[in-house]
Parts: C-alpha cells; structure tokens; sequence
C-alpha cells in the first residue's frame, strides 16, 4: 500500500519523476531566500516580483511562443524593472513602500493578463499564471538547474554580508560594505528563482513554495541555520506530498503544492514553538 501511494507513480511515470526533479531545484533555491526576505520583512516584495513578471513573460511568449529561454528572459528583465522602479519611487515620494509595491503588482498583473488574452488564447493564460509541474520539459529543468546552482553559489560565496544585510543594513552601509551591491544582488537572485519557477508553477503560485516554508520554520526554530534547514526540507516535502496529491486526487500540482504549504503554516501558527497561538494563549510549560 506504501509504495503503491508514494513510490510507484515516481517509479512508473518519467514525468512524475521530472516534476518531483523541478520541485526540488525549486526548493533548493527559493527556500533560503524566503528566509532572507522574511528577516528583512519583505515578504510582500517576493509576491510583488511574482505578480510583475508576467508581462515579461507574456512578450517573451508573443515573440518566441513556448521557448522557456525567451520568456525566463522577459520575466527578468520585468521583474528586475519592477524591484528597481518600486525603491525609486519609494525614495521619491512621500508614499510608503508597501503602496508602491501594491501599485506596481496590480499594474503588472493587469498588463500581464490583457496581453496575453489579446494576442494568445485562455488555455495560454491558464498556462502562464498556474503553471504544470507535471508538464515541465528537458529546457525547464536545465534552467531550474542552472538558477539553483547560481543561487546556491552566491549564497555560500556571499551569505555573511546579505546576513548582515538582512539584520542590521545600517551596520553594513556603516562599515562600508556596499549596501547597495549586496540589495541589488539580492534581488536579482529571487528574481532570479521567480521567473524559473513561473513555467512549472505560474507566476501566481511560485512565490509560495519562496515564503510559506520560511514563515513555518520561523514558528518553530530561532537560529538562521535552523529556519534555513528547515524551511529546505518542508519545501522538499510539500514539493512531493503535493505531486502525490495532484497524481491520486486529480488535482492541479502547483496549487496541490502550495495547500500542503499553507496547511503547515496553518498547524504552525497554532502549535508553534516560537510564538504558536496555544503557547501564547493557553500557557505551555516551563
């Protein structure tokens, strides 16, 4: 019965083991940067980047159609606009940051969706904002290949100055640590890690499997290594429970992914360690 629900459509089907491949490329990538954004309290930047590559993407599409290339492209440089355009504007206007970010997300998704339904077709749009794990071909595991390794290389190369970066930035710009470079590089790498995970998640869904797990682990462990371990291994597992789910329940895998996610959250926020609803509230033990 084991094997039967959790190994065999792995063992019996190519495409249930690329999907479970992709997801864990995914996951090697963006689970350390949901922390990152977490401790700088720019979680919401992370849903904004996701939502502003999709006109990117959407050109990249019009001008190339399925060419993972060609769209990964647009939604990196549309992204990259986005993230830039919201930190001047910030700076230039007596509006807070989150309302830009707001702003520009709706914009880019609206523009998004209207190029796409005008010069493509529903199942296109369907395709762009949802995504299909179960779908994703031999040029979208090399990119996701490729992002997570780049990824994982400048976090170990670079993890102590976007650390400090995270916790204290006017320590780094004090110390002169190009606090710029470090937030410009940081941004590029989430996204980065967006327009990668758009062809198997969607430009809606990818953001999830980045921030869900990063705010689980920080229900239940206090050290960076620790919420980055963590958040790692529940991005794996809801990664391969959700593809089990969407193979026996018929449902679709992205979304599949992201409520298994959300129900950890949910279950963290109650029973949490770190600021769990139960301790907080009913008392826990000395």
């Amino acid at each position: 019965m084991l094997w039967q629900w959790c190994i065999q459509p792995f063992v019996e089907f190519d495409f249930m083991r690329q999907a479970l491949f992709g997801v864990c490329c995914l996951a090697l990538g963006a689970a350390p940067l949901g922390v990152l954004l977490q401790l700088r309290r720019m979680s919401l930047l992370g849903d904004a980047i996701s939502h502003a590559v999709l006109p990117g993407v959407a050109l990249g599409y019009l001008a190339a159609g399925q060419n993972i290339w060609a769209m990964g492209a647009g939604g990196l440089l549309a992204g990259l606009m986005m993230a830039l355009g919201v930190g001047v504007a910030s700076r230039q206007s007596v509006v807070k940051e989150d309302a830009h970010l707001a702003a520009f997300y709706l914009a880019s998704l609206a523009l998004g969706v209207v190029l796409v339904s005008r010069y493509g077709s529903q199942a296109d749009l369907l395709h762009l904002l949802f995504g299909s794990v179960l779908a994703v071909d031999e040029a979208t595991l090399w990119l996701l290949v490729a992002v997570a390794a780049i990824t994982l290389l400048v976090l170990a190369v670079a993890r102590r100055p976007l650390l400090v970066q995270a916790i204290d930035p006017l320590f780094l710009q004090a110390r002169g640590g190009r606090h710029t470079v470090w937030h410009i590089v940081f941004l590029m790498l989430v996204v980065l890690n967006l327009v990668a995970g758009f062809q198997a998640m969607g430009t809606l869904m990818a953001v999830g499997l980045m921030m869900l797990p990063a705010v689980v682990a920080r229900h239940w462990v206090r050290s960076m290594g620790g919420m980055v371990a963590l958040s790692l291994v529940l991005a794996l597992l809801c990664g391969y429970g959700g593809l089990l789910l969407s193979y026996h329940a018929e449902l679709p895998s992205g979304p599949a992914i992201i409520l298994l996610c959300a129900a950890l959250y949910a279950i963290s926020l109650v029973l949490g360690r770190q600021g769990g609803l139960l301790r907080r509230y009913g008392g826990s033990p000395k």
